[in-house]
């Protein structure tokens, strides 16, 4: 499998990811208090273990742009609040002035976090070109070595 084969499974990958968080994302506005608890608690669950590979992969990646990029994936699942603990912490507002505060507040983080994805999206596309153009030289080279 060549390294371009690869960056289009993983794109193949990533949009499922987006079309699947679309649907839970759909689908939790139609749930229970309990529903939401629950995918909630499966979410911060699954960014919990991200944040671990993360912050794995940098320390074993600590030279190079993939160390870089490692460590930024660690740096940014770090700064994301525990949603557990916001969840939990809203359950014991009683304000109605408060609780449309925290409200907006956790629109906000949504549409910031959409925003740094639309930008690690914009990232991606231009490192993989990046890497597609200097594999195409690279073996531009080594035909004409071979030549």
């Amino acid at each position: 499998m060549t390294q371009h084969t690869n960056f289009s499974s993983r794109l193949d990958d990533l949009q499922q990811r987006v079309a699947a968080a679309k649907s839970a994302v759909q689908t939790a506005a139609t749930e229970s208090e309990a529903q939401l608890r629950e995918r909630i608690t499966r979410a911060q669950d699954d960014l919990d273990r991200s944040v671990q590979n993360a912050r794995q992969e940098a320390s074993e990646a600590a030279e190079g742009a993939r160390g870089k990029w490692a460590q930024l994936k660690a740096d940014a699942a770090a700064k994301r609040s525990d949603v557990k603990a916001d969840m939990d912490k809203r359950s014991r507002h009683m304000d109605a002035k408060v609780a449309a505060n925290d409200a907006a507040w956790a629109e906000g983080d949504a549409a910031d976090a959409l925003d740094f994805a639309d930008w690690a999206v914009e990232n991606a596309q231009l490192a993989i070109l990046d890497a597609v153009h200097a594999r195409a030289y690279a073996d531009k080279l080594i035909a004409a070595d071979n030549a």
